[in-house]
């Protein structure tokens, strides 16, 4: 497949993750919950999971509003963290967030992204790293257990 096939299959997964949002919806019962703003940008992403009683990720969602990427983003996290234990979730955030930025993890860690490995390519666009990395942070804090945020240029 050439390069211009494979940028064109990701385009199309990410507006299909914007477009049809996999989790995008409020969760009757929550354990932790977080709203994340990114006031340069106007991206909110509101995070709610239900952990279940060993710890595991069992229901996920979120709501908000922002762009293409930031939307398509918390649908893939959604995707991949759901069934996963807080310490691989924080880990996959981890190694989601050190992605963007060009750096190294190995295949089996980038794997476990699924979808939202193709957003590597990212780290192209600067100004559009806040914007996948807003629903990863807030997973990462309401894991940790922090509250409501304001992110300072996110």
């Amino acid at each position: 497949m050439g390069l211009s096939k494979l940028n064109g299959l990701y385009r199309e997964v990410i507006l299909d993750h914007s477009s049809h949002p996999h989790h995008k919806h409020h969760l009757s019962q929550t354990t932790n919950k977080i709203t994340i703003k990114n006031p340069t940008c106007g991206d909110v992403i509101n995070i709610e999971i239900k952990l279940s009683k060993t710890g595991l990720i069992e229901d996920i969602g979120f709501t908000g509003d922002g762009c293409t990427i930031s939307q398509s983003s918390a649908s893939m996290m959604t995707d991949a963290v759901i069934g996963k234990s807080q310490s691989q979730a924080l880990h996959m955030a981890k190694t989601f967030s050190d992605m963007v930025i060009g750096k190294s993890h190995s295949q089996t860690d980038l794997d476990q992204l699924q979808d939202a490995a193709i957003l590597s390519s990212i780290m192209s666009f600067p100004a559009r790293i806040k914007c996948a990395t807003l629903a990863w942070w807030a997973l990462q804090r309401v894991l940790l257990g922090e509250k409501n945020i304001n992110e300072k240029g996110a």
